[in-house]
């Protein structure tokens, strides 16, 4: 059975790194009808908050990643992580360490001055022979983990390739704080023992633990999952994204007026490829996904290219789903829509103009009331002139039997005749005056949608 999972810290908001990662997890489990575990990893009791549990959950739950099992909360498995520290001190795998703070940093400086790798000198590690000095009265121990001292720790990694790192490299890792917490990566190892988890899919930022952590899983007795390692994900400049510079939480995203289905899409191309496919569904992606296609190398994030995409994506949305979405930004932008036309009508009508949904939301308000031209619209397409033959054009629509673009539309070919004017000198000075902006779709079909009364009050204002 394949299990896989995503386990973020509860430290902060869902990145897009995160997303990418649940993404490629959920796409794997979906792919080969296996489970989907989700794990809050909330060890971090100074750092992890209520409201960023809350802010993964949210984020889960906008951009459309279910999981099958969870949410687990590590904090909430205690009593498992002390039992697992238990059978490792017993077997010998792990001991107790009562050096100090300060007789840790001198070791590390002496270290540094020598112009040695600074780690733990295992002074506390038992070996056959050695006499341990007695535990200090009024110290509580943390539990190290005792590191194999020879040999290397290698893994077929599904992204990165065959991996290698020897276990000089490694000191002996703290497991438990003095007050008894567990640390991070030996919550992972038990966490992914105890779910049966068989892909583990993280960013390769997780390189360095995964051999502490296979030690581990050696040392319980645990067998070992398959690690995939997903590149990094770069801003425009080559560089780590970060919250100053770029747009990286999903909150972010939402508000900008992304849809989910778009961010998802493009984050699938981040390091993954399917030929020149470029847009796709969710259910092509995972019929398509393997983990093979993976690039081991970092991608960088194009903004071009991506709102395109949420363009795409747009276009092909459902219309009622579109109102739903754009409704609460024209309520927040004061703009009534209950006595003006269907919103969905006018959705129709503009999205293939706008890339994102705060500009859809800009795109529609003028269906609903005039927006107020700006001074140089106003100078360069409404003279004293074109005034009064928009006056003399209004009558014409007043006398329209039936209000509807192919009407409205058959006026203009015999009144621009009659008035000695090309097209442009009736549609820019119309739209000017009925909808406040000289950028509309087919003035034929904004007119007939906006409705007879509401375009004659506007043109007799």
């Amino acid at each position: 059975m394949i299990r896989t999972r995503f386990a973020p810290s509860p430290t902060g908001y869902l990145h897009i790194g995160g997303v990418r990662t649940a993404l490629f997890s959920w796409a794997f489990a979906r792919k080969h009808g296996g489970v989907f575990v989700l794990r809050i990893e909330d060890t971090d009791l100074e750092r992890s908050t209520p409201e960023s549990v809350k802010a993964i959950l949210d984020g889960m739950h906008w951009v459309g990643l279910d999981y099958d099992e969870g949410p687990f909360y590590q904090t909430q498995r205690f009593d498992r992580y002390k039992e697992v520290i238990q059978q490792l001190l017993d077997a010998g795998h792990a001991y107790h360490c009562y050096a100090s703070k300060e007789e840790l940093d001198a070791m590390r400086a002496e270290q540094e001055a020598r112009g040695e790798k600074p780690r733990y000198d295992r002074r506390w590690r038992p070996e056959e022979g050695k006499v341990l000095p007695a535990p200090p009265e009024g110290v509580s121990p943390v539990v190290r983990f005792r590191n194999p001292l020879d040999g290397v720790v290698a893994w077929d990694d599904a992204v990165k390739g065959r991996i290698e790192i020897s276990n000089t490299e490694l000191d002996d890792l703290i497991i438990a704080r003095p007050d008894g917490s567990p640390t991070y990566n030996f919550c992972v190892v038990v966490d992914d023992w105890d779910m049966a988890i068989s892909h583990v899919i993280r960013g390769d930022d997780h390189v360095n633990n995964t051999p502490r952590q296979i030690n581990i899983l050696k040392a319980i007795g645990a067998p070992l999952p398959v690690y995939a390692h997903l590149p990094m994900i770069l801003n425009e400049d080559g560089q780590k994204m970060s919250k100053r510079r770029d747009a990286v939480s999903v909150v972010d995203y939402a508000d900008k007026g992304i849809l989910p289905e778009a961010l998802l899409n493009y984050l699938a191309r981040l390091g993954w490829g399917h030929g020149d496919d470029e847009f796709f569904t969710m259910e092509q992606f995972v019929d398509w996904f393997d983990l093979k296609d993976v690039s081991p190398s970092a991608s960088r994030f194009n903004n071009e290219k991506f709102m395109w995409l949420n363009a795409q994506h747009i276009k092909a949305a459902d219309n009622q789903r579109l109102a739903e979405l754009v409704a609460p930004r024209l309520a927040s932008a004061k703009v009534d829509t209950a006595n003006g036309p269907a919103l969905t009508d006018v959705i129709a009508l503009v999205k293939e103009r706008v890339q994102d949904l705060n500009a859809l939301a800009l795109e529609c308000d003028y269906f609903y009331a005039r927006r107020e031209p700006s001074a140089a619209d106003l100078e360069k397409h409404l003279s004293a002139e074109s005034r009064e033959r928009m006056a003399r054009f209004a009558d014409r629509l007043a006398e329209l039997a039936d209000w509807n673009a192919e009407s409205i539309h058959g006026l203009f070919k015999p009144f621009c005749l009659d008035e000695g004017i090309k097209m442009g000198q009736l549609g820019m000075p119309l739209r000017v005056l009925v909808c406040g902006t000289a950028q509309t779709p087919s003035v034929d079909a904004v007119l007939a949608l906006i409705g007879r009364d509401e375009v004659l009050k506007r043109l007799r204002a």
